[in-house]
């Protein structure tokens, strides 16, 4: 067909001006469709063009330019993720590991397990890790809380393994823990090896989107983590058999140092891992965490967390329901009392993420005009509905701040009783 189109062309060409109209004439199906396709070739290529420029806008718009294969934004409040790139692929994260040694800690510091001032015996085990230490001692002592600057500021692997000694009674027994917990947080690409992330085994991984399920555990249930993380310099006193001397930590994260609001998190780097960061840093009531995996160095790594950072702040606002007001109670047949007190089950908060800023919100509360007994205390009872304009904004509960059970017949009678003689 092409070469037919070609030969027309050329005859029509070479005919003659006054013969053209006769051409023209006999070749209605070449001048009606033939004639055509250079028009709408034309208008394919055109329409193809600016497909790809905007695709191309597209992807420039799509969030900040990163040089690590993996990483992730996420706002902490929510758990919202508001930024991802490649972020389920398992990779080594070095001692950001130590993000969940710290949850394990500050969950038996909560649980009255064990108390800051406790004293921490360094094995030899614990004194044989290498990487990044503190250089403790056989034999040596140090409070829980002189440890958890250890791991912290200075990435201590001897501190991390002592503590998980101190802890579990074994650094095994203590990854079996560390598994566990990531398992109840639904972490379901990691699998930890070591309590510090030294090791080079395949079997000892996480994922960009792992990293920042278990940085907002730890910064939103435990945020006096973030007291120490803030820290820039700190020194420590070794007492051993050799006598006492001073040593300095100096924290690894220097984002707390040159990004405003960034007060943590955790820095990891071995040759296998490359140069990973879990950031977090507040403005204006917005918390972010921002994960970076595999970056070439950890020039590119504070980049990268920074750019994301910078990209969240810039599109993101949170909307925080702080002052609630007083919701009327629920009426109650049949019970002791004749009414139940109801509350909002938790605070809503909405996280816009397109640069516009929720101001004004409408709500509906959901309930029914009445219940039977019994009512049990923190079960649901109704909604709340949240609305901005005629967009839902998101739901919460609202339960019963009280318990009323059935009415008895020795209630009546007991009010019955009153009503004469009391």
């Amino acid at each position: 067909m092409f070469l037919r189109y070609i030969f027309m062309i050329v005859r029509y060409n070479n005919t003659k001006v006054p013969d053209r109209k006769i051409f023209m004439r006999n070749n209605k199906i070449f001048c009606k469709k033939y004639l055509l396709l250079p028009l709408c070739f034309f208008f394919l290529l055109l329409h193809i063009c600016m497909i790809s420029v905007y695709a191309g806008q597209e992807n420039s718009t799509s969030g900040p330019e990163l040089s690590a294969p993996s990483a992730v934004l996420m706002e902490a409040e929510t758990g919202q993720f508001v930024y991802a790139k490649d972020k389920d692929t398992r990779r080594s994260p070095a001692s950001v590991t130590k993000i969940m040694t710290l949850i394990l800690i500050f969950d038996h510091l909560h649980a009255g397990d064990i108390s800051l001032t406790d004293p921490v015996t360094t094995s030899a085990h614990a004194k044989s890790m290498g990487g990044s230490q503190v250089f403790l001692e056989e034999g040596e002592i140090q409070t829980v809380e002189t440890l958890i600057k250890c791991i912290v500021i200075a990435s201590g692997n001897d501190a991390s393994v002592a503590m998980a000694e101190f802890i579990s009674g074994s650094e095994q027994e203590f990854v079996t823990q560390m598994n566990l917990r990531a398992d109840r947080l639904g972490m379901k690409n990691t699998h930890f090896i070591d309590c510090c992330g030294l090791t080079d085994s395949d079997e000892h991984y996480t994922t960009a989107n792992d990293i920042a399920i278990m940085s907002r555990e730890l910064i939103v249930k435990y945020p006096e983590i973030l007291d120490y993380s803030s820290i820039w310099m700190e020194t420590i006193i070794h007492e051993t058999s050799q006598g006492i001397k001073e040593f300095g930590l100096t924290n690894t994260n220097r984002l707390i140092r040159t990004y405003p609001g960034c007060r943590g998190l955790k820095t990891g780097s071995t040759s296998k891992a490359g140069f990973c960061l879990s950031a977090t840093a507040e403005r204006n009531s917005l918390k972010l965490i921002s994960v970076v995996m595999a970056a070439p160095d950890y020039k590119a790594r504070l980049k990268d967390a920074a750019a994301l950072l910078d990209y969240g702040f810039s599109r993101c606002s949170i909307y925080e329901d702080n002052t609630p007001e007083s919701l009327p109670a629920i009426p109650v047949k049949r019970g002791l009392h004749r009414s139940a007190a109801v509350q909002y089950g938790k605070t809503f908060r909405y996280l816009s993420t397109d640069g516009t800023k929720i101001t004004t919100v409408n709500k509906k509360y959901i309930h029914p005009a009445s219940v039977n007994a019994p009512v049990k205390k923190g079960e649901k009872a109704g909604e709340i509905i949240y609305f901005s304009g005629q967009k839902e904004l998101g739901r919460i509960p609202v339960i019963y701040s009280e318990s009323i059970r059935i009415r008895k017949y020795t209630d009546c009678l007991k009010d019955t009783l009153c009503t004469f003689w009391c």
